[in-house]
């Protein structure tokens, strides 16, 4: 039997007010979603392609990147559609899969930013032991496991949104799906599907963010134990970068919660705004800390474009 739900589309939303400029706000957001492809299909490319980058700092990395890249193809043909041709329907159940993949991967990312604090953890505490602790079978066993935590945890609120009957307005707040859009426009009783993400992001983001919290502290005390300045700050700026994507994924997980609980009377472009922001600034910024602060990243982009603009007569 199906389940007994209206079947008018729901209707996505760009910029209310703005309509009339869509068109002009579409330039900005198509160049960072180019941006943010490139960026992390480039990071991706190198890892698979330079032998000298199979190591787990950036498989991880890889893991981070692609996070990124499914993330900005999950929302991007919607965003775009919206800006673009003014399609605003979508159909019941594309938005409830896509509201699972954006907030699966959002729990991903922030695994993934986990395993990478794990990964600096063991290559500081205990650097001879490295290579043995973070072998490839264990690499792929925690990757597999923080694909598994996001994907999983989001089935029990996802699932019950094909139930539920939807008789009030079917005007969405965003240009993509989310559960706690969706959610209020349900006619039935939705005690666990506001219960239960709470409880979610406590235990992944917050918990996450402590853990990861706990073990630079750690970190730190470990390096402050190393007695040449010149091996601190060397043991320290291999941190740097992995410290720029946590501080800002995390702030801007910060800023949109602080927005949507204390941010009642702000204009609603402004919650608009910095929904975009969370699901395309650290998409966009990972990419481009790494290859400011990693030098092995740089050596192989410069090496790949070396490689490019040689003369095609020197491959004979």
């Amino acid at each position: 039997m199906w389940p007994n739900i209206s079947t008018a589309p729901f209707l996505l939303t760009g910029f209310p007010g703005l309509e009339a400029a869509h068109h002009w706000i579409s330039i900005p957001f198509f160049a960072v979603y180019i941006s943010v492809l490139l960026g992390n299909g480039t990071l991706l490319y190198l890892i698979k392609d330079d032998h000298s980058l199979h190591e787990p700092m950036y498989y991880f990395l890889a893991m981070l990147a692609g996070t990124d890249l499914m993330v900005t193809l999950t929302t991007m043909p919607t965003v775009m559609g919206v800006l673009w041709m003014n399609h605003r329907e979508m159909s019941h159940g594309a938005c409830f899969l896509q509201a699972y993949f954006i907030h699966s991967l959002s729990i991903v990312e922030s695994g993934v930013l986990l395993a990478m604090a794990y990964d600096r953890f063991i290559a500081i505490r205990t650097p001879l032991r490295y290579n043995s602790i973070l072998t490839n079978s264990r690499v792929m066993k925690v990757g597999l496991g923080v694909l598994l935590r996001g994907f999983l945890s989001l089935v029990p609120p996802i699932v019950p949104l094909y139930w539920f009957p939807y008789c009030r307005s079917h005007v969405l707040s965003h240009a993509f799906c989310l559960h706690q859009d969706v959610m209020k426009l349900a006619c039935a009783d939705i005690t666990f599907n506001r219960v239960y993400p709470v409880i979610l992001v406590a235990l992944t983001f917050f918990l996450d963010a402590l853990i990861i919290l706990f073990s630079y502290i750690l970190i730190l005390k470990t390096v402050m134990g190393i007695a040449s300045r010149e091996e601190r700050a060397k043991a320290l700026n291999t941190c740097v970068s992995h410290i720029s994507c946590v501080l800002v994924f995390y702030i801007t997980v910060i800023g949109l919660t602080f927005i949507h609980r204390f941010g009642k009377h702000a204009p609603h472009v402004v919650h608009i705004t910095m929904s975009y922001v969370y699901f395309l600034f650290p998409p966009f910024m990972n990419p481009v800390i790494y290859s400011i602060k990693t030098k092995q990243i740089q050596r192989s982009i410069i090496y790949l474009l070396s490689v490019h603009r040689r003369p095609f007569w020197t491959f004979s």
